[in-house]
């Protein structure tokens, strides 16, 4: 279906993805007016049961799903002892005894290691769900357009879904999640029905987006990417997430929570942030972020089709001022340090 789409593959953590069906550009443009799909199959999704289910994710993960009720969902992170992110997921509550956990594709195998790893005293037990595929449908006519693959009224059901929300239509797993900064939903239905989810879009119009798209949309809307934003050996705190750590209640015990607690005492160093290029130029990961006396690294980097200028997330000493430089090609280009994200809902938010 890609290749008949037009699309240039690549190989991505071990599969052949998509870049581009013919522009990027185009593609990203179309997700912020109006309405692109990306599939995202290449995610690991991880289905968990039995009884322990809900306090083996509680010592697992950084965020607490004892805030979940039924069929909601929360982005958070799986840390080690020292309170490195393993990787950032979203997990979704179906019931108190079972879950869904979406994993990012190039960490999938140590995942799965480390949560079975952990799970041994726990009653509860994980399967990668291989069977499944799964697609995301983003901009602000998504929600017109989703309509195509549903009943009336389940239609109507899924288009007043609130963020964060989940509903099973039938095969289809739908949450209003994403990963652009845009509207939309993550579905995840069982891959014999691949040709026909997404033909059925196709057909309503809706244009296939690659990975470049997906970059530049996330970059925009200020969201990480597990590798270059964070990894092992950053804790949430530095890395601009520490809205999805739940350090109350107190007596909740989860892996890396020592660590993060004396990083809050001694008080942090260094943070993540937004950099906007006021100098011509289009900044890169690895570029140096300087002002007089202090020094950064620019974590993700490159061009924002939609405000037409370079710009990048980084991460800085704590005490750097709003005005810096960034190193392009030996020159110091001025840039200014904003709190992402840069695009929410296709405005412009600093």
């Amino acid at each position: 279906m890609h290749v008949a789409a037009n699309a240039k593959l690549v190989d991505f953590a071990g599969w052949e993805m998509p870049l581009h069906y013919g522009s990027q550009i185009q593609e990203h443009h179309q997700v912020r007016q109006a309405v692109g799909m990306f599939d995202v199959s290449h995610m690991g999704i991880v289905d968990l049961t039995g009884t322990d289910s809900t306090e083996y994710l509680r010592y697992l993960l950084a965020n607490d799903v004892q805030k979940l009720i039924n069929a909601k969902a929360l982005y958070t992170c799986m840390l080690n002892e020292k309170g490195g992110v393993i990787d950032d997921l979203i997990v979704y509550r179906l019931d108190a005894n079972n879950y869904r956990i979406v994993i990012n594709a190039g960490t999938r195998e140590k995942d799965l290691q480390w949560m079975r790893m952990h799970l041994t005293s726990f009653n509860a037990t994980l399967t990668e769900r291989t069977d499944l595929a799964m697609l995301a449908l983003q901009g602000p006519k998504a929600k017109e357009v989703i309509a195509c693959l549903l009943p009336e009224e389940a239609g109507e059901t899924v288009q007043h879904l609130k963020p964060f929300n989940i509903v099973q239509v039938a095969n289809l797993f739908i949450a209003r999640t994403g990963y652009t900064g845009e509207d939309g939903y993550e579905i995840i239905f069982p891959h014999t029905e691949t040709t026909k989810v997404w033909s059925a879009l196709l057909s309503a119009g809706v244009t296939p987006c690659g990975l470049g798209a997906r970059d530049t949309l996330r970059l925009e809307a200020g969201f990480n990417l597990y590798g270059s934003d964070m990894d092992e050996n950053v804790t949430p705190l530095e890395s601009n997430l520490s809205w999805t750590v739940a350090m109350e209640p107190k007596d909740r015990n989860f892996i890396g929570r020592q660590f993060l607690e004396q990083q809050l005492q001694s008080g942090l160093k260094q943070k993540l942030v937004g950099l906007v290029l006021e100098g011509p130029g289009v900044m890169r990961n690895h570029q140096k972020v300087l002002n007089e006396h202090e020094e950064g690294e620019v974590t993700s980097g490159g061009y924002s089709p939609t405000l037409e200028k370079s710009i990048a997330l980084a991460r800085v000493p704590f005490t750097m001022p709003t005005e810096c430089f960034v190193e392009i090609r030996h020159k110091k280009v001025p840039a200014k340090i904003i709190k992402p994200p840069f695009i929410r809902n296709g405005k412009k938010m600093f």
